[in-house]
């Protein structure tokens, strides 16, 4: 009864809530002012979209197979300490990724490409390595038992095995690319991050929100995709928490 009764007030306040945002809204004419930002929303997000998909690829296409090779056998002694490495990517912040790349490679989309790289390379480097070092032993003796390369194992065992991992990495890294692009504004590379930083400097609610809500948005329908693309890769029957 008791739960019951705190469902129905959560969704009394959530009612509440909309209603209120929706009269704020009205009131303070905040949908025109953002409507009027509209035709640059379009423009600086297909930006956004540009500057995500160059360096979410680089990373998917640099991070994959650094992992896979990291997992080798014969890499074990040294895996851990080139993961470490690749963490100073990732304490440190982006902002200062960005400044440092600009420092080396000018102002622009090039300096913004590579330091959203770096950020993004991180999460789906370990969770390919996670993946296919926690694929179970004996799976990996009955692959070698039936008489199956090494290279088969990889690509008929392990990947498949492992892609529910691989995909948890890029979902984490490209939501992430969305929520970070913006910072590139400051170097020169444009996005969202325009409508942000300028709102912020002219005290204007409306512009700022004008590139807040696409940003948020973007990194909802990110995450979204990855997830509709990996239930339709991921092979049926694959346990996530396998040993």
């Amino acid at each position: 009864m008791l739960a019951s009764m705190l469902q129905r007030f959560g969704r009394i306040m959530v009612l509440a809530a909309v209603f209120a945002a929706g009269a704020w809204t009205y009131a303070t004419g905040f949908i025109d002012e953002f409507l009027w930002h509209w035709p640059d929303v379009q423009y600086l997000t297909m930006q956004h979209l540009w500057l995500t998909a160059m360096s979410g690829s680089l990373a998917i296409a640099v991070g994959i197979p650094l992992g896979i090779v990291l997992s080798r056998p014969s890499m074990a002694r040294v895996a851990e300490s080139i993961m470490q490495v690749l963490n100073v990517g990732t304490t440190i912040p982006t902002l200062a990724v960005l400044a440092l790349s600009m420092s080396f490679l000018g102002i622009g989309t090039t300096p913004a490409v590579f330091g959203l790289f770096v950020a993004t390379l991180l999460p789906i480097t370990r969770n390919t390595f996670a993946g296919l070092t926690g694929i179970s032993p004996a799976l990996l003796e009955a692959a070698a038992g039936i008489g199956m390369s090494p290279t088969q194992r990889l690509f008929r065992v392990e990947l498949p095995n492992a892609l529910y991992v691989i995909f948890a990495g890029i979902r984490t890294a490209l939501t992430i690319n969305v929520g970070t692009v913006p910072l590139a504004f400051l170097i020169g590379a444009g996005g969202l991050g325009e409508l942000i930083f300028t709102g912020i400097d002219l005290f204007d609610p409306a512009m700022m929100l004008a590139g807040a809500i696409p940003t948020a948005m973007l990194a909802i329908a990110v995450d979204a995709l990855i997830a509709v693309i990996a239930f339709l890769v991921v092979p049926r029957g694959v346990n996530p928490n396998r040993a």
